[in-house]
């Protein structure tokens, strides 16, 4: 398969953006989503032509994501999507562990029903959104309820700290999500954070989300070994 066959049919850019920021986006979703997987070469002159673009913004969108980890560049030889490093992964989990607990901690200590309401609402959706052929959407309303926790502390530019960190961690919980049962867990999970905010239980709300988000690097060892050309293990 040519990168040309993962690439999806329609990469029309907004010419009134710039183009370089959002072959940035298009090409980090894709990484995320895994439908450009680890040890994919990434082709400049493909891209351009998939783009529609002369190299100069596929160079620059390149060089984002190196800076987030995401591609490996390796001078006059090849681009190719960076395995999940373990390592890094465990380093942002720390991160967005550290500050969410904070968060949550904040949220629980001040009564606020429509922030409970826009909560609940995220999950409505991740709920609407069950099974494979919905797994983008799920994770959009996922991200979308830990987003809104950090907006409503008021520290939402810590979420896009946090996100150019996360490309590692958030990729291992890809290859995570269609394990059995994972899914509706997050629910659970997402649930119970909210009921404790809405009861005012900070202890209650900090142990929700720390066993939240301990759940795919409790698995790391299955995953590695169910990816294992995908993964570079600690």
């Amino acid at each position: 398969m040519t990168l040309l066959d993962s690439l999806p049919a329609d990469l029309r850019l907004d010419r009134s953006r710039h183009a370089a920021p959002q072959v940035f986006e298009k090409l980090r979703d894709l990484i995320m989503s895994l439908e450009l997987a680890p040890g994919t070469v990434l082709s400049r002159g493909e891209l351009a032509d998939a783009f529609g673009l002369s190299q100069t913004p596929i160079r620059d969108a390149l060089s984002q994501l190196r800076d987030e980890g995401l591609v490996d560049i390796f001078p006059q030889h090849t681009t190719a999507v960076s395995r999940i490093d373990i390592a890094a992964a465990r380093q942002a989990h720390f991160l967005r562990r550290s500050l969410e607990l904070e968060i949550v901690h904040q949220l629980a200590s001040q009564a606020d029903a429509a922030l409970i309401d826009r909560l609940q609402a995220h999950i409505d959706v991740q709920r609407a959104n069950l099974g494979p052929e919905r797994y983008q959407r799920f994770i959009a309303a996922d991200q979308a309820f830990h987003r809104e926790m950090h907006d409503a502390a008021g520290v939402g530019h810590l979420w896009e700290l946090e996100q150019r960190h996360s490309g590692h961690v958030d990729r291992l919980r890809r290859l995570h999500l269609p394990e059995a049962g994972k899914a509706d867990r997050i629910l659970r999970d997402h649930q119970r954070i909210v009921n404790a905010i809405a009861a005012q239980d900070v202890a209650g709300a900090q142990q929700a989300l720390r066993e939240h988000l301990s759940g795919t690097l409790s698995q790391v060892d299955e995953i590695c070994r169910r990816y294992p050309d995908y993964v570079v293990p600690a």
